[in-house]
């Protein structure tokens, strides 16, 4: 059960050498806890072969995440195993207040639920992931400025008194990072990266299948490496942070004059479209994030890297030069794969559910009603 749990999805295969059980007893446990409304299965294709998927069963609760990025606000309803029922999404004037935004976190929310022909009283937990370090102690953003009128709120004390349900509450990158690790592109991978390539630029860092947050939940924060020691001055205070170079209102700028391009979708659209010089603009990004990343690569030795944000959507304009910056490194060459995230930009959301997730585990373990948790545990012990 705990092995479903982490993975979301898994098949009977999979499962075996996940636990170090005989796939017989695979198969009997499964279809035990099938009988007992605790895991579903449904048929897919794994490797190429017929495989049974097993997850957790949909009556035991629906999850929140909330997904807070500089101009935007995402919302998703989720059962146990992190299947997106309903979400929605709104755009976000750039300097949203956080008790609006929150106020409209909750609504929607309830909006969602109900939608879905649900009471509210099955929402167990409510996942929040920011475009901002959080520190996990005081569950406040950690950093002054980067996202502005948001330091000193409590953001899970706030928003659990709306709902009166337990909230969690990280920052993008790592809920992303731990997304990706238990179900996307880092998932059996010990030590990997997911790079959140947006409005700004983020790491969430995974190392012995942990995430790593650091001192005030700063780790991964490659944004604020400097990169022009005389350069712009950067939302943390700091001088030539790297989003101060590909940061969207930077790239915006450039093509302003020869393009008149007004938004971060204009410039990805248009590369896509093959337009020279937006495609320029992305390189160039994709240049300066590798390097930065190339830096940290020689202390941290992941083994894989996965790239998500609205950066990653022009695929190989954006990855290709992160690459050649990464393996220009000759300790670096050949040694850390470099790839899009394979939740297909659904990272932070999907981390926004699994921060929900854990923190229902820590109320109630698997999720499940005490009454059913009872009934089986009986039989475990039986068996």
């Amino acid at each position: 059960m705990e092995t479903v749990r982490t993975y979301g999805h898994i098949t009977q295969v999979e499962l075996t050498a996940a636990t170090g059980l005989s796939p017989a007893t695979i198969s009997n446990t499964v279809k035990r806890l099938v009988a007992e409304g605790v895991f579903r299965t449904q048929s897919t294709v794994h490797s190429g072969r017929r495989a049974q998927l097993v997850s957790l069963a949909r009556q035991t609760g629906l999850l929140a995440g909330v997904q807070v990025g500089q101009r935007v606000l995402r919302i998703a309803i989720s059962d146990p195993s992190l299947n997106i029922q309903r979400s929605k999404s709104l755009p976000l004037p750039l300097s949203h207040r956080a008790d609006t935004t929150l106020d409209r976190a909750a609504l929607l929310i309830v909006e969602l639920i109900e939608d879905l022909g649900a009471d509210v009283d099955e929402l167990t937990a409510v996942g929040v992931c920011l475009a901002a370090p959080v520190d996990l102690e005081t569950g406040m953003i950690s950093v002054p400025g980067i996202l502005p009128g948001w330091e000193d709120v409590e953001i899970g004390a706030v928003l659990s008194k709306r709902l009166n349900r337990p909230v969690s509450v990280d920052n993008d990158a790592n809920a992303a990072a731990l997304a990706e690790s238990r179900r996307g592109g880092l998932r059996g991978v010990k030590n990997g990266i997911y790079v959140c390539a947006s409005y700004s630029t983020g790491a969430g860092i995974i190392i012995n299948g942990d995430l790593y947050r650091g001192a005030r939940g700063i780790a991964g924060e490659i944004g604020h490496v400097q990169v022009e020691p005389t350069g712009l001055i950067c939302t943390c205070g700091g001088r030539g942070c790297l989003n101060t170079v590909v940061g969207a209102d930077i790239l915006v700028e450039s093509l302003r004059l020869s393009r008149g391009y007004s938004s971060l979708g204009d410039v990805i659209r248009e590369a896509k479209a093959g337009d020279i010089g937006c495609r320029q603009v992305v390189g160039d990004a994709g240049s300066q994030i590798g390097a930065v990343l190339a830096d940290q690569l020689a202390s941290l030795a992941p083994s894989k890297i996965v790239v998500g944000g609205e950066l990653a959507s022009t695929e190989e304009l954006l990855l290709s030069p992160m690459r050649d910056a990464i393996e220009s490194r000759p300790l670096l060459f050949g040694a850390v794969a470099l790839e899009l995230a394979g939740l297909h930009g659904e990272s932070e959301v999907i981390g926004s559910l699994t921060l929900a997730y854990d923190e229902q585990e820590k109320v109630n373990p698997m999720g499940i009603s005490p009454e059913r948790a009872g009934g089986f545990s009986q039989k475990a012990v039986k068996s």
